[in-house]
């Protein structure tokens, strides 16, 4: 695997191709076509990007009555501003009508890093796949958010899209493959039945690499990719289950409400699998670079190895 492209510059670019296709197809953001990475939808096309400024309620609320209005808007601000100060306008104008609005939480998780906890978006899968209608998604390389964008742009349906801000690790060679659709998870790696780490984003790629890691040390574990935050795999989730009966669940998230939370309500009314979290603790997050609060939270391959062979010894 190797270093690819942003999230960011992808659904850009995809956004590009939609829009050049269909002009109700529109761009909307809070100060943040930069850190969006629209500057190239801009230039292109400006009559269909609409600057609401630092207003992130209003981009929410303009964001619906442009959908209402037969348009299909992308609505782009970081993910701790549309989780948390515009979840009433996303749960009111947005998911109670089911309107189509795709919001693209950009900067996602601990992706601000030093910028510290008033930027950080580590309740954003809580507060989000809580409310009705609304699907939720976490891409983890470049081929997967071009299949989810070709999905979004053609759905009518409310989304959420987390993306972080640094180039992903490619995990997929397609986009067929890397994303089949609302409510798919994929089964990225299968050593054996040992115990299976469940994913979803940025923390896919830390999974595979802790697989690797796991294998060298005689221990075979499944990876499963849950882009799918929201409607969730239930079906993958528990044929794994069926096989493993161990999980261990890694998310750039609270462990509070997050990826466990979604994958432990639906094991636990088997009685037969546990479900081990890997993530951020009930506390503010240290200060740090993204790389340096993964490792002193353990979110980090080495660290996951070591945990799972405690945890299998046990």
């Amino acid at each position: 695997m190797s270093n690819s492209k942003k999230a960011g510059d992808v659904i850009c670019e995809e956004l590009i191709t939609a829009a050049t296709a269909n002009p109700d197809v529109l761009a909307v953001t809070s100060d943040s076509r930069g850190s969006a990475s629209l500057s190239p939808f801009a230039d292109q096309l400006p009559d269909q990007l609409i600057e609401m400024g630092i207003a992130e309620q209003n981009s929410v609320t303009v964001s619906a009555g442009l959908a209402h209005s037969g348009k299909r808007p992308f609505t782009f601000s970081p993910a701790a501003f549309l989780s948390a100060r515009s979840i009433e306008q996303v749960k009111v104008d947005v998911t109670y009508s089911n309107t189509n609005v795709k919001l693209v939480g950009i900067s996602g998780g601990n992706s601000y890093s030093v910028l510290g906890n008033t930027h950080h978006s580590l309740q954003d899968l809580a507060t989000t796949r809580a409310l009705p209608n609304l699907q939720v998604y976490m891409p983890a390389d470049r081929a997967q958010t071009q299949g989810l964008m070709r999905y979004l742009v053609k759905s009518d349906l409310p989304a959420y899209i987390r993306i972080g801000k640094k180039a992903l690790t490619d995990v997929y060679d397609s986009a067929e493959v890397a994303f089949k659709g609302p409510g798919k998870a994929n089964l990225v790696v299968d050593n054996g039945d040992d115990i299976t780490l469940l994913a979803a984003g940025e923390t896919v790629a830390i999974a595979v690499d802790a697989a690797t890691e796991l294998k060298q040390r005689g221990i075979q574990a499944k990876v499963v990719d849950l882009v799918s935050v929201k409607p969730i795999d239930k079906e993958m989730i528990n044929a794994v289950a069926d096989a493993t009966h161990h999980f261990v669940t890694i998310e750039e998230h609270s462990t509070i409400g997050g990826l466990g939370s979604a994958v432990a309500e639906v094991v636990a009314p088997r009685g037969d699998t546990k479900v081990d979290f890997v993530g951020f603790p009930d506390a503010p997050a240290i200060a740090g670079t993204q790389d340096e609060v993964f490792k002193y939270y353990g979110i980090d391959a080495q660290d996951i190895a070591d945990r799972v062979e405690k945890l299998l010894k046990a």
